[in-house]
């Protein structure tokens, strides 16, 4: 009788990741296996903040850059790939931070801080968010400055903007927001 060797379920690593430049902070904490790569966390990110993934985007990770590197970039050799990058080995110990932008137009930076590293009983199944604060930004709203004009108009009933703005996104919006049962309902469809 052959014993198979029992393996040890993978690392998880808890990540606090907040939107910069934005009062109060909007931000989630995720916890994803340490042997994704960064553009499954890429995927995992958008999924938490309720973004499409309709632009461009990059980790920053001390002085170098990661992303899909594309033969239109200027500068392909400097660009690592995302998809060879792991978790684990970019950010390899608690404490560890790191920079995800989204949308290089508008530019929303965001700080991911590695707040835990641990050995779970058993494999985690699917990334999970177990916390978080307020709305993402909506899509195309023009970076933090763009925001705040955004925050302002629909929060005003007479400003002639206000229904226009409101259609545009989607009907409602309330800064305040954050369903964590609604993030990990997209979290477990994620493949």
């Amino acid at each position: 009788m052959v014993m198979q060797k029992k393996t040890e379920p993978i690392s998880v690593y808890q990540l606090n990741v907040t939107l910069e430049d934005i009062e109060p902070p909007i931000w989630r904490r995720i916890q994803v296996k340490g042997d994704a790569t960064l553009f499954k966390l890429h995927r995992i990110i958008q999924l938490a903040m309720g973004w499409e993934d309709y632009h461009l985007h990059e980790f920053i990770v001390g002085e170098e850059y990661y992303a899909i590197p594309s033969l239109e970039d200027p500068w392909p050799m400097e660009t690592k790939n995302e998809k060879r990058a792991k978790l684990s080995k970019i950010a390899p110990a608690e404490a560890s931070r790191f920079v995800y932008e989204y949308d290089l137009g508008d530019s929303w930076y965001h700080d991911i801080l590695v707040e835990k590293i641990f050995q779970p009983k058993k494999d985690l199944a699917h990334p999970v968010c177990v916390d978080g604060k307020r709305s993402a930004p909506p899509e195309d709203c023009g970076g933090t400055g763009g925001y705040e004009e955004f925050l302002e108009i629909i929060s005003d009933p007479k400003h002639p903007d206000h229904e226009d703005m409101l259609r545009w996104a989607g009907g409602d919006f309330d800064p305040e927001r954050f369903d964590k049962d609604t993030v990990n309902r997209r979290l477990r469809k994620m493949k």
